[in-house]
């Protein structure tokens, strides 16, 4: 099967992103969403029956952003009908993010809030143009998240006034939005982000904004408004923050399976070094059998938080991508879980595929491949995610893309140049009931 981007007219860019006919949504199947590409590994299964598909841009991409980069880098979440997710423009000093709500009764994609807004930072100064953490509800009725900067080398520039970065909130129901703390470690940004939503403690691994430490360890009690703990090693990619148990787990390193520390916040000392190793680049929600679920590259660990034990049980990659970034596990049957590989890039070169991955027999399924659906729809190339949802009913699966629109840049001799982030989208994908059934 020839790559989606090779395959059809290219579509032009404008600001903001269009579809064809005026169109604020475009919904449909096709037979084509259970091809795959010749990349397709062996023993992966593929649907029988292919779901329908809605696919929508976020509005706020009203400009070129500098540097061309359109872009989203933390997890979202489902509440209800809703699902929540956040885009960024990338720029910097002075960049933006932005917040949805996308409500699946009535197909709506809402811009709920915005960081320039609610930080108020006069011109020139940093404005981060990434929320970097996932967004998280507490029992408190707040959505919570961190900000991260849009250059690595921000501190260094001469007007950005760069102290550090934000934890902020947002209340859907009052709409209300505010700055829940600023800089809480000092020349800190705050990229990996986790919200314990019980106990109202925000977590956190910082990236330096001088580039001289390593990550850092925070946790921020959210009600009182202090800094809980703070070590030096934190969490490099992501944590398992457990539900039953109100500890966090991680290691510090990049890649790899490592040995996990654990944080409880009922005795906030040194971290407790425990007896299980696993690759963590992303992790689910805890089971209702306290079951977490990791993914480094083709690997995947099953972590029991009640017994702190882990075992390795098998690949996930589906073709030629293995950077899976979301995890999430169906809440309706927890049997399940579903991702998407290729985060950073080059998930286009395998169909885009949504995985479905079954607990109880260790079969990877492709539920659909999404890049010619959406290249032919839309004129937009999926080329990678971080941010993916689940329905509570387990019959829905959110996704948002970082993509291209408008094909390759102006290469050397005339030959295609790189294709980058230009672009953000959304596919609802709706996963027919006998491919979610025993």
């Amino acid at each position: 099967m020839t790559p989606a981007f090779l395959a059809f007219p290219i579509f032009a860019l404008t600001w903001p992103p269009a579809l064809p006919d005026g169109k604020s949504i475009v919904t449909g199947t096709d037979p084509n969403l259970l091809v795959p590409t010749e990349t397709l590994r062996e023993n992966v299964k593929i649907a029988k029956t292919g779901p329908t598909v809605d696919f929508l841009y976020y509005d706020c991409q009203t400009y070129e952003a500098e540097g061309g980069v359109w872009s989203h880098w933390g997890d979202g979440l489902v509440v209800g009908d809703i699902f929540y997710s956040a885009v960024g423009d990338h720029m910097s000093p002075g960049g933006n993010a932005f917040v949805y709500g996308y409500d699946s009764k009535t197909k709506k994609l809402t811009q709920l809030t915005d960081l320039r807004s609610i930080l108020k930072q006069p011109d020139g100064h940093y404005t981060p143009g990434k929320i970097h953490s996932q967004i998280g509800l507490g029992k408190d009725g707040w959505l919570y998240f961190s900000t991260h900067r849009g250059s690595t080398r921000i501190a260094f520039h001469p007007t950005a006034n760069f102290k550090g970065d934000w934890i902020v909130r947002y209340h859907p129901e009052t709409k209300k939005s505010e700055v829940v703390a600023f800089a809480p470690l000092e020349m800190q940004c705050l990229p990996t982000g986790q919200l314990d939503p019980e106990r109202l403690i925000f977590y956190a691994g910082t990236a330096d904004g001088l580039k001289e430490k390593e990550p850092q360890f925070l946790a921020y009690d959210l009600r009182n408004r202090k800094v809980l703990a703070q070590r030096d090693r934190g969490p490099a990619r992501a944590m398992i923050q457990s539900k039953s148990n109100g500890c966090v787990y991680f290691h510090a390193e990049k890649s790899g399976a490592h040995q996990l520390l654990k944080f409880d916040p009922e005795k906030p000392g040194e971290f407790t070094p425990i007896d299980a190793e696993v690759g963590l680049r992303a992790a689910t929600q805890e089971s209702s059998k306290g079951k977490v679920y990791t993914i480094e590259k083709n690997s995947l660990w099953e972590f029991d938080v009640k017994t702190e034990t882990a075992k390795l049980l098998g690949e996930t990659a589906a073709a030629s991508r293995d950077y899976i970034t979301s995890v999430d596990l169906c809440p309706a049957t927890e049997r399940y879980f579903y991702y998407v590989p290729g985060s950073h890039g080059g998930a286009q070169n395998d169909g885009s595929p949504l995985i479905q991955y079954d607990l109880q027999t260790g079969e990877r399924k492709v539920i659909c491949f999404l890049a010619d659906f959406c290249e032919k729809r839309a004129g937009f190339i999926p080329m990678g995610s971080y941010c993916s949802a689940v329905s509570e009913d387990g019959g829905t699966v959110f996704i948002t893309w970082m993509g291209n629109v408008g094909g390759p840049e102006k290469g050397r001799n005339g030959r295609p140049g790189k294709l980058k982030f230009n672009t953000n989208a959304l596919t609802v994908v709706h996963i027919p009931e006998s491919e979610r059934q025993p």
